[in-house]
């Protein structure tokens, strides 16, 4: 049925089962590696397909071992003959489906200060922009053109985007390899041009301080978990940025964010069942991450601030379903 063009005709018939065969799957080696856990051996026929410097490979593809590459290339190589007779169907398909979107899309304006903020899509684009207008919706500026920036990559894809709270500076983060390690860099919002600042292996996300010159962000350890805070200073050095939170506990995640009031930047470390928040005023961006609750095991919570006080989502009291309870922002905890 239906062919694809392959590297040689030796290979293409390996892959039909010879001149007029049937499509037959490649057959990966057998080297068996036996390993005792628990006074349980195993025997593992395909170790070999293990690459033992993944994180090496996450970075850099070429990295990865020439055995293993020919064999996954095998495997996609027969993958798209066997597909090859509904490629016509599946363009189709595609087709109607994109058919039926609002391909010029865009997000709702947020309004802040003197501007509205919104995300929009051109018609045919892959990627967005990232858009701001008066208040009145007059005179947008395009901050970010992802297509644009996308042009010629072989892989792009815009991470998270945040502008300071004076409108000044926009961080943006994007990813060009595909491994999701996600760098930042900072936009001046008048000249559209990125300032000196990159910081490589990063979650994306980037949070200002209310001094517009203040940043924080996640880093990316080599196994890729969200394992640090760093707080970053518009024009200095990455190289310099300061540790402001890491967890001792591989099974936690980090993330940050703010709170609505914007009064606080919040530090969340959590696993599947536990959780745990940290608060740095945003007005004293380099003042030490304070504790809301320590974590116990089983209980969640989430916060956000307004006027004088937290407002804690929690599970905390057998409350299966959650319940919303507040704290004085001088002294969070349980009690």
């Amino acid at each position: 049925k239906g062919r694809v063009s392959m590297e040689s005709p030796q290979r293409e018939a390996s892959i039909h089962g010879g001149a007029g065969g049937l499509l037959k799957p490649p057959a990966a080696k057998r080297h068996p590696v036996a390993t005792t856990h628990h006074g349980i051996t195993r025997t593992d026929d395909y170790a070999w397909l293990r690459a033992d410097n993944w994180q090496q490979v996450v970075r850099d593809p070429a990295a990865l071992a020439p055995e293993i590459r020919a064999y996954l290339d095998a495997e996609n190589a027969y993958a798209a003959a066997s597909m090859a007779d509904v490629e016509e169907l599946r363009l189709r398909l595609f087709d109607e489906m994109r058919g039926r979107i609002k391909e010029d899309d865009s997000s709702v304006p947020a309004p802040d200060g003197a501007y509205a903020y919104s995300t929009r899509y051109a018609h045919g684009a892959q990627h967005p922009m990232i858009v701001r207008s008066n208040r009145d919706g007059s005179e947008e500026q395009v901050l970010l053109d992802a297509n644009a920036m996308a042009e010629g990559k072989a892989y792009f894809r815009l991470g998270g985007f945040a502008h300071s709270h004076d409108h000044r500076l926009l961080a943006y983060s994007s990813d060009e390899s595909g491994n999701e390690y996600f760098t930042i860099r900072i936009r001046d919002a008048a000249t559209g041009t990125d300032l000196p600042d990159v910081i490589a292996e990063t979650g994306g996300s980037a949070i200002w301080a209310n001094d517009g010159k203040t940043l924080f962000y996640v880093w990316i350890d080599e196994n890729h978990r969200p394992a640090k805070v760093y707080r970053h200073i518009v024009g200095s050095d990455p190289a310099t940025d300061v540790v402001v939170y890491s967890d001792p506990d591989p099974g936690f995640f980090i993330a940050i964010g703010q709170t609505q009031s914007r009064r606080f930047i919040v530090i969340d470390t959590h696993d599947h069942e536990t959780s745990e928040a940290r608060v740095i005023d945003s007005n004293e961006p380099e003042g030490e991450p304070r504790l809301v609750a320590p974590r116990e095991v089983g209980q969640e919570y989430s916060v956000d601030h307004g006027g004088d006080r937290f407002f804690i989502l929690t599970n905390a009291g057998s409350a299966e379903d959650f319940k919303v309870v507040t704290a004085p922002e001088t002294a969070p905890g349980r009690a």
